[in-house]
């Protein structure tokens, strides 16, 4: 890596938390960012308790529209990648804008119009709220592809540390945008959220940032023939020797198609294991609000978390966007240090492996693991808003180290040919695993609720996080299963 790459790569984990910096590499700033901005779905259950007593939306409802912004990404994930490979990032960051424009600006002008005084929610009103949402969460996949490619661009032969540095810094845009959230949008005496105002100034953001990354992609991203003609030979070779060292040894089981892919039963066990942890995972990100809310404050004294829901809310959403984060930035070089991908030989015989410690499945289980002790522990110890934050850590952690590691051992199994593709099939996981799970906590919730808002109680989610524990360890065991059938590939 040169200085100027070093430096860069410096500057974009600086830009998490600064609106600028001081950078003589323009990538940098406009990747940082993309990525800063980029998850503003992730703020909903910051909004869910307000909307709740404002709109009187029902918690099926605000379940409904919470998902609508999740399963949006998922859908469209193969599509956005063809774009983003035919076209580059800046056709990406210009659709973002606009997609976040319309989302999020008409979701605050529906709040802002609906009188406060309502007695019975709005039907129309709900079903525009969850198409609004729906296309924030487009907004966010094409947001992220281009960040993405960006990074692989700017530092091509760094992609593995590149691409780590971007995905952290999304993780951190709920910490970052819950921070502005509560310190510039939120009523100083009743803690209430003004929603309206943060959605429009999410929309104002959204839409200038990705604007400029229109322009400002197209400029200093420059394609893939362009920039290897600016490679010296040495260059090239060097690169063929690290991209060559990389990658698994071939197998039988290799670049498979689609229909062998769907006949392998191992990929049907790693689906099954996706489907079960990051379904339950996903359905606590949509509804921590409402999860706090079911609790009452603790009673060992007055602290800022446990005097106002919103408040509490705020802070589970800054610690699962933290655990997100760390996990990210641990876990990814900690499997490539002990479980480093099988080196294929070269023509000249230089390469060599580095020593195997472990497999990957290790870190899958390990996931499993975490998340099955942190529903265990909510389920049974949890009986206040402050201890609500086991979840948050528990949860960040174990669903950011399955998507860590889940691209690499894809690669190792069944080739680096159709990566992304592959990827791609198994993002059907949360697509199925999350509505299944958050309609269960819903509807469980609504059925313990006395009419409209909020339910109250540990009744309120108690069988659901039962339900998840035993499904957990239904992944649990699957993951052992892979890996002994897994234990001579990773």
């Amino acid at each position: 890596m040169s200085r100027s790459q070093s430096f860069a790569l410096c500057s974009i984990a600086l830009n998490a938390y600064a609106a600028h910096i001081l950078s003589h590499d323009p990538t940098t700033t406009t990747n940082a960012e993309h990525r800063l901005c980029a998850g503003g779905i992730f703020t909903f259950p910051l909004l869910s308790p307000a909307m709740a007593a404002h709109v009187k939306l029902s918690q099926p409802q605000l379940t409904t529209i919470a998902l609508a912004g999740m399963m949006s990404q998922y859908t469209v994930a193969a599509l956005v990648g063809k774009v983003v490979d035919t076209h580059g990032p800046s056709l990406c960051s210009l659709i973002a804008a606009f997609l976040f424009a319309f989302g999020f600006g008409a979701f605050s002008f529906e709040i802002y119009n609906t009188p406060p005084d309502i007695a019975t929610p709005s039907s129309a009103s709900f079903h525009r709220l969850t198409f609004f949402f729906f296309l924030a969460g487009l907004g966010t996949v094409f947001s992220y592809f281009s960040s993405l490619f960006a990074a692989s661009k700017a530092f091509p032969r760094h992609l593995g540390l590149a691409s780590g540095v971007s995905m952290a810094l999304f993780g951190l845009s709920p910490l970052f945008l819950s921070v502005v959230a509560s310190n510039y949008f939120t009523d100083p005496d009743t803690k209430t959220l003004d929603v309206p105002y943060f959605m429009l100034f999410l929309a104002i953001l959204t839409t200038t940032v990705y604007l400029l990354g229109a322009v400002n992609l197209r400029i200093i991203i420059p394609d893939s023939d362009s920039a290897r003609e600016r490679l010296s030979s040495s260059d090239v070779e060097e690169d063929i020797r690290e991209t060559t060292a990389l990658l698994p040894k071939p197998t039988p089981a290799s670049d498979p198609t689609v229909a062998d892919l769907l006949r392998n039963q191992d990929f049907w066990l790693l689906m099954a294991f996706c489907i079960l942890t990051l379904g339950a995972s996903e359905m606590i990100i949509c509804n921590i609000g409402t999860i706090v809310h079911s609790l009452p404050p603790g009673s060992d004294g007055p602290r800022p978390e446990s005097i106002n829901v919103e408040a509490s809310t705020n802070h589970q959403v800054r610690l699962l966007s933290l655990a997100s984060t760390i996990s990210r930035i641990i876990i990814g070089p900690l499997a490539d240090f002990v479980s480093p991908i099988t080196s294929s030989p070269t023509i000249d015989e230089q390469t060599t492996s580095k020593k195997h410690r472990i497999s990957r499945m290790a870190f899958l289980t390990g996931a499993a693991v975490v998340l099955a002790i942190t529903f265990f522990w909510m389920v049974t110890q949890v009986t206040s808003r402050e201890a609500i934050w086991t979840l948050s850590v528990g949860t960040g952690f174990g669903y950011s180290t399955i998507f860590t590691v889940l691209p690499s051992i894809i690669s190792s199994m069944w080739g680096t040919k159709n990566l992304g593709r592959n990827f791609g099939l198994l993002m059907y996981a949360p697509f199925t695993g999350n509505p299944i799970f958050s309609y269960m906590y819903a509807f469980v919730s609504d059925a313990h609720s006395h009419g409209y808002g909020i339910c109250e109680g540990r009744d309120c989610w108690q069988l659901t996080f039962w339900v998840s524990f035993g499904a957990l360890i239904v992944s649990y065991l699957t993951s052992l299963v892979l890996w002994h059938r897994w234990k001579c590939s990773l």
